[in-house]
């Protein structure tokens, strides 16, 4: 990922530790081909795993990635409530929240 990708605190880390950077970005590259799963169904899946953390800026990063991989607003939608019996009303109703900002922004 380029300096100028990301938010901006993204960018100053980017800047500060270019090496762990670099490195995050080779892992997650190598473990997406390292399966059968296509990108959208693994943006999907770490959009779960990012809402079930309560991570605000991951939630929204999977949701734009997801987006990009032809994931539609329904998929995002449903991936999230799929997870009410397992993190929460509350916490899915958050995240759903979070990914309407990324879909207003689109």
């Amino acid at each position: 990922m380029s300096d100028n990708k990301g938010p901006s605190h993204y960018q100053d880390l980017q800047k500060r530790f270019p090496d762990v950077l670099t490195a995050v970005n080779n892992l997650g590259t190598i473990v997406r081909a390292a399966g059968p799963l296509d990108n959208k169904t693994a943006e999907l899946i770490q959009l779960g795993v990012a809402a079930s953390s309560g991570s605000t800026g991951a939630v929204r990063s999977h949701a734009r990635r997801a987006l990009q991989a032809g994931a539609t607003e329904e998929e995002l939608q449903h991936a999230l409530l799929l997870l009410i019996s397992t993190i929460g009303f509350p916490q899915v109703a958050a995240a759903l929240a979070w990914i309407q900002d990324v879909l207003d922004n689109q």
